[in-house]
């Protein structure tokens, strides 16, 4: 494999194995909704799993379930693919890069889905749950009550609980977002004067 390739490949398999080794260590060693405070009450690992999509959404049923497991699969196909075509064409390393923790990031969900049912013995192959862990509760409030709809109601910042593999796909995706025109610069060449030289007699 060409040097070029192997930094990018390296990181995404670092990920993936990282994101693994947390996740089989909290399913093994912590009870569903358990935490584990290491911020005091500001960020702490609390586990529990999903059917669906990052930060817990999810998109309902067994068919449901099996559609996003598919287009997971799809999906992460595609990026491998992506990824490939902009290290051969030589564009932005840090665009590469985070390419390759998009990759990581959606290969490391996807393993749960197929193979946790499986595993851990609680479901069908492509049926398995996505298992979260971080939650940092930042901020936590009550609306006042002159505030629309949700006045009077608590809120809570930042409340969603997410995996390294989550963590991943929304770096890699925020600093594409914040560096795109670094990222896709292109060269303008100079342009080239039309005007004829003026010979003097």
């Amino acid at each position: 494999m060409k040097a070029s390739y192997v930094k990018p490949f390296l990181v995404a398999t670092l990920v993936v194995l990282a994101d693994q080794a947390i996740k089989i260590w909290v399913k093994t060693h912590m009870y569903l909704d358990e935490r584990i405070h290491f911020l005091g009450d500001r960020g702490m690992l609390r586990f529990i799993e999903n059917n669906g999509m990052a930060f817990g959404m999810e998109l309902g049923g067994e068919l449901g379930k099996l559609t996003l497991t598919l287009f997971r699969i799809v999906a992460v196909i595609a990026i491998g693919f992506g990824l490939v075509h902009l290290i051969k064409h030589k564009y932005h390393r840090g665009l590469i890069m985070n390419v390759a923790l998009i990759l990581a990031g959606a290969l490391g969900n996807i393993i749960d889905c197929v193979f946790y049912g499986k595993i851990f013995d609680y479901a069908p192959w492509f049926h398995g749950r996505v298992v979260d862990m971080f939650y940092f509760p930042l901020i936590r409030g009550t609306y006042p009550q002159w505030f629309p709809f949700w006045g009077g109601t608590e809120f809570e910042f930042f409340s969603p609980i997410f995996n390294l593999a989550d963590a991943a796909i929304s770096v890699g995706v925020i600093m594409i977002l914040l560096f795109q025109k670094r990222y896709f610069k292109q060269e303008t060449p100079e342009p080239v004067s039309t005007n004829s030289e003026v010979v003097e007699e």
